[in-house]
């Protein structure tokens, strides 16, 4: 559950849940509970895919996440996963910082920037921020990444025999989906 801040009334602020005695962490909500919210929104905001106009955006052109170390995060990616490093350079908006792009298909990439001298922390997870990376893979491809993580020590979870979530060398979720481009289990998302 959320509580809205006295001082910000549009800013939710998480308090301690009943009997799990985590701070910070919501207990989780039943679906049911949810089930009149999300017919709402869905009969207010959801139009029927023949009736919905084009998006304004042509894709995704890159999604930026940080590195604490390139050359751990180059192994990682190009090495294990199979993204081949397409470009490295001085990052224009921090001297010293380099911003480096893997391609991870159909025009798609994946970047990186580190960000010496600065002491960034590990990873969290935060409202506003990235809670995973989902790319897509064929079923061939899910399966020997499955096993070139496994030999590579990361922990894995799977969910389902589609998806498949683990971190990157920074603590970032990532999942690799092999659903079609455009579909998650099963159902039309786009």
């Amino acid at each position: 559950m959320t509580e809205r801040s006295e001082g910000n009334p549009g800013r939710a602020t998480a308090r301690e849940p009943d009997g799990d005695g985590v701070r910070g962490r919501s207990p989780r909500v039943a679906m049911s509970e949810r089930t009149e919210e999300w017919a709402r929104l869905r009969a207010e905001h959801l139009g029927d895919a023949g009736d919905r106009p084009p998006s304004s955006a042509r894709g995704v052109h890159h999604v930026a996440m940080l590195s604490s170390d390139v050359e751990q995060t180059i192994r990682f990616y190009q090495e294990v996963l199979g993204f081949p490093l397409t470009e490295l350079f001085e990052n224009r908006d921090y001297e010293g910082s380099t911003h480096f792009f893997f391609d991870i298909g159909h025009g798609n990439a994946l970047a990186f920037f580190d960000f010496p001298g600065l002491d960034l922390g590990p990873y969290a997870e935060v409202l506003g921020g990235a809670h995973h990376l989902a790319i897509s893979v064929e079923r061939d491809q899910w399966e020997r990444l499955r096993d070139r993580l496994t030999d590579a020590g990361v922990e894995l979870h799977e969910v389902s025999d589609a998806s498949l979530y683990f971190r990157g060398p920074d603590g970032e979720r990532l999942e690799l989906l092999c659903d079609p481009l455009g579909e998650m289990y099963g159902q039309r998302v786009t």
